[in-house]
C-alpha cells in the first residue's frame, strides 16, 4: 500500500490550497482516512478523519468550517481543500489510512504517506 500526499506550497494568509492523497494497493473507501499535520516543534495532530463505517468526516475544531474533504473514487484519491489559511496552519501535512475499527488515532494508522509542506505567510 502506498499513499502519496502532494499539493503543498507557500500561500499568503487568507489564501487556499488543495492537498491530494493518492492511494495504490488499497481502496480508500474501505478505510478510515485521516489527514494529519505536524508543525515545527509540535506533535502531530489530526486534522480530519473520514470514517469507513458511516462515511462521515470529522474535523478538528481548529479547521472546522475552513477545511473540507472530498474524494474521487475513480482516482482513488482524497482531497483536503483548505481555505482561509492562517499562519498557524503552517505544518507538514500527511495522509494515512486505517482498515480496521472506526476513527483515525494518530498512533493507530496502518499506512502513511510522505508529508507535504504547507507554509502560510502573514
Amino acid at each position: 500500500v502506498q499513499l502519496q500526499a502532494f499539493g503543498g506550497g507557500l500561500v499568503q494568509s487568507g489564501g487556499s490550497l488543495r492537498l491530494s492523497c493518492a492511494a495504490s494497493g488499497s481502496t480508500l473507501n474501505n478505510n478510515n482516512i485521516g489527514w494529519f499535520r505536524q508543525a515545527p516543534g509540535k506533535e502531530r495532530e489530526e486534522v480530519s478523519c473520514t470514517r469507513v463505517g458511516d462515511g462521515r468526516t470529522i474535523y478538528a475544531d481548529t479547521v472546522q468550517g475552513r477545511f473540507t474533504i472530498s474524494k474521487d473514487n475513480a482516482k482513488n484519491t482524497v482531497y483536503l481543500q483548505m481555505n482561509s489559511l492562517k499562519p498557524v496552519d503552517t505544518a507538514v501535512y500527511s495522509c494515512a489510512i486505517r482498515g480496521s475499527g472506526s476513527g483515525c488515532p494518530v498512533y493507530g494508522m496502518d499506512y502513511w504517506g510522505e508529508g507535504t509542506l504547507v507554509t502560510v505567510s502573514s
